[in-house]
């Protein structure tokens, strides 16, 4: 989700930062969607008191929250083994959290409004973290799922506020290095987790194993805690229901911001299902991987920072709709890589799904602050919430879609999903064009040159 000075985060991806920074007003936005003047006050900046101590806590604060939410994922395997369930069933201890996620992270976006961002990040990664190492004595699958589940609306309160926070004090100048150390957090919390879950797992077992994600967020927890410096700058606003509606109401209005909310959540089916159910695949023959190994494919993660990091030049080539048909392409070529029974076809079809659903992403998300020309607040909420939703269902029909028919059915729920990615573009590339042609006839009407 690209970061706004509302704090609606995506979470992942530097690319997403500087571009929601080029487009965000200075002021923060209120829930209703009107600016806040700027505080005169100085604000943070490299040299200043408070800027590292302030970096330091909110990468703790996002390596918190992606270790949390996604702490089962390797795990997955390993617990449908001792609780005796289905991968359809298991599923739902990722898809649970990511869904109550997607459904917290608006209305936590206006509460930060009125209660202040450091509160809600605090309040946040504390029940959070509470809730972590309660998880590890589940008694079932039932209380497993639903723990996980208030977990994910827990966690959505950090990334509700983070930029946010941000954005109200630190400089302008110094916005860019803040919010990649908060990123970076995302980026690694969410693949250390699950390459610890999966270490852990091998030698003590599932249950060992998320209690160890659960100590190293109370660790980060009690280190946010201590190195956030009070917020100065924030001014508490009023959370006026009716405001919001009509800001969200208008953003659904939007006929891109829809196209771009469903080509998120498209791009996140994808990863979502496969990243849910690989796990599954090569603990079984013929590739027998053990849990720390599984834990460690994660390691691939690492492939989509890069390509993140590419895709503004890809943009800036290619176009935005250009840049989506490469990642439809290269993520479509992932999941028929993948079907070869393999090890090394199965890890370069992860690179490469990997790859290119880094680089839909953010160009979508890239491009949802830029459209939204008021309420980029609500924008961006609405569009981590279509990007969570879609990982839910990725993750549950992907388990479904492995239980009915392997891999191979995976495969083709990813396809599908990229279809339909690529045919929103399609359709988008075709609007576009058919409003130049409509603008030309218009100008030549009035006697004006073709382009002004």
């Amino acid at each position: 989700m690209p970061p706004v000075d509302t704090g609606a985060s995506t979470g992942n991806h530097r690319l997403d930062a500087s571009r929601a920074l080029s487009s965000a007003p200075s002021a923060p936005t209120s829930a209703s969607g009107a600016s806040v003047p700027a505080p005169a006050a100085e604000r943070m900046s490299p040299g200043r008191p408070g800027y590292v101590r302030m970096r330091f806590a909110l990468f703790t604060a996002g390596l918190a929250t992606f270790a949390l939410l996604y702490s089962t994922q390797a795990l997955l395997p390993a617990i449908s083994d001792d609780l005796h369930v289905q991968a359809d069933q298991a599923s739902w201890t990722v898809s649970a959290a990511t869904a109550a996620l997607a459904l917290a992270v608006l209305p936590l976006s206006a509460l930060s409004e009125r209660f202040g961002r450091r509160a809600m990040m605090t309040g946040s990664l504390t029940v959070a973290v509470a809730l972590a190492l309660l998880v590890p004595y589940a008694p079932d699958l039932g209380w497993l799922i639903g723990l996980r589940a208030v977990q994910g609306a827990a966690l959505a309160g950090i990334p509700a506020s983070a930029m946010a926070y941000l954005s109200e004090e630190v400089q302008p100048k110094a916005l860019v290095g803040a919010i990649g150390l908060f990123v970076a957090g995302n980026s690694i919390g969410g693949m250390s987790g699950r390459i610890l879950t999966g270490w852990v797992a091998d030698g003590w077992g599932w249950r060992a194993a998320l209690a160890a994600v659960g100590v190293m967020a109370l660790l980060c927890a009690v280190a946010f805690r201590l190195l956030l410096p009070p917020a100065r700058h924030f001014t508490p606003t009023t959370v006026s229901p009716r405001a919001l509606a009509r800001t969200v109401a208008g953003h659904l209005a939007d006929p891109l911001l829809c196209r771009l909310y469903a080509i998120g959540a498209l791009f996140m089916t994808v990863f979502g299902a496969v990243y849910t159910v690989i796990g599954y695949r090569l603990v079984a023959e013929p590739f027998g991987l053990s849990q720390s190994l599984i834990g460690s494919i994660f390691l691939i993660y690492l492939v989509g920072t890069v390509s993140s990091a590419a895709t503004g030049k890809l943009v800036g080539r290619l176009g935005r709709r250009g840049a989506l048909y490469v990642a439809v392409t290269t993520t479509a070529a992932g999941l028929l890589l993948s079907l070869l029974d393999s090890i090394a076809a199965v890890l370069l079809g992860l690179v490469l799904i990997t790859a290119g659903f880094f680089a839909g992403h953010a160009a979508a998300s890239s491009a949802v602050s830029r459209t939204a020309k008021t309420g980029r607040a609500q924008a961006a909420a609405l569009y981590q919430a279509s990007y969570y939703l879609g990982s839910s269902a990725g993750g549950a029909l992907g388990a479904l879609a492995f239980h009915a028919a392997g891999w191979a059915g995976v495969v083709v729920l990813g396809l599908v999903a990229v279809t339909g990615a690529a045919g929103i573009t399609l359709y988008g590339t075709r609007m576009a064009q058919a409003e130049r042609r409509a603008e030309v006839a218009r100008r030549a009407v009035r006697g004006l040159p073709a382009r002004a």
